[in-house]
């Protein structure tokens, strides 16, 4: 686990640990100190609640086109992979910035502040993140979400009693991750029943579940009995859900991106997802979780 210098908040009634490495949450924990999160166990994903960006999922060869020069980023970008500065911190908030270097120029061509605050208040734990461009150029980027919650949460419900309840009804096809990470052409029916997924791990078999037709914007995450997640995800279009077969956590991923679809080739500013920041503005995306009583 990616601990050093990890930054520890506390309502009293939740309490976070963050690290400065890809401003990842790391734990959150109950007022009892039950754990919510995953368990980081290396045999599957070890881990917690990576940042995505600039890119959400993977390039076609892990490459890019931007106007006539080609560019390389690994799977999901590379803030995950940098040290965030802590720049304000109080008992219960902290906020973290990662902002361009050559380094990151040298694969994507842009100034950026990337702002990641995190906020509880009581049960309540909001993450938002606020993306700058203070460059010269219009700025194209994606962004997603990637936290992995415990499954079985700590409340004594059996690993097959939990499921996922939208907020509205689901009944859009889905997209499948094919070999290679990418995007596939062709859709598959949603497994969603009067708004509940219910979680196994035979979903999971050819990786992620993708909504790019989603109507919700909030779900809860639980199990018939005992305190449940509900999730809002106000500003992003698109949802991923993921584990691996047999490993104690599922990750709810809300994302504006996602990975290229199938026999893409065109300019990154074209890429499905991709949003543009114009020079001095910026954009927020906010995820906001909550422990409720079922």
């Amino acid at each position: 686990m990616a601990e050093k210098g990890a930054v520890s908040i506390s309502s009293g009634d939740l309490t976070a640990r963050i690290a400065p490495l890809g401003a990842e949450l790391l734990s959150l924990t109950d007022a009892e100190g039950r754990e919510l999160m995953s368990d980081g166990d290396p045999a599957f994903w070890s881990g917690r609640a990576p940042i995505l960006f600039p890119i959400v999922g993977r390039l076609r060869d892990d490459q890019y086109r931007l106007g006539d020069r080609s560019y390389g980023l690994p799977q999901h970008g590379f803030a995950r992979r940098l040290d965030f500065t802590v720049t304000a911190q109080d008992p219960d908030a902290v906020r973290f910035r990662l902002v361009d270097t050559p380094e990151t120029q040298a694969v994507y061509p842009f100034a950026f502040v990337l702002d990641m605050a995190f906020h509880l208040d009581g049960p309540r734990l909001t993450m938002i993140a606020t993306i700058g461009n203070p460059g010269s150029a219009p700025m194209p980027a994606s962004f997603g979400f990637h936290p992995a919650f415990a499954w079985p949460l700590p409340y004594g419900a059996p690993r097959e009693d939990h499921g996922i309840t939208f907020a509205e009804d689901e009944p859009a096809a889905l997209r499948a991750i094919v070999p290679g990470g990418l995007i596939g052409q062709e859709t598959i029916p949603s497994p969603v029943k009067d708004r509940t997924l219910m979680l196994d791990d035979a979903l999971f078999a050819n990786d992620a579940l993708i909504w790019d037709r989603l109507k919700s914007r909030a779900l809860r995450y639980g199990a018939s009995t005992g305190p449940a997640i509900d999730i809002a995800f106000p500003d992003t279009e698109w949802l991923g859900v993921w584990t691996k077969p047999g490993a104690r956590f599922v990750c709810i991923e809300p994302w504006a991106g996602m990975a290229d679809p199938e026999g893409f080739d065109g300019d990154f500013t074209e890429k499905p997802g991709v949003f543009i920041i114009a020079p001095g503005e910026s954009c927020s995306f906010r995820m906001i979780v909550t422990l409720k009583e079922n």
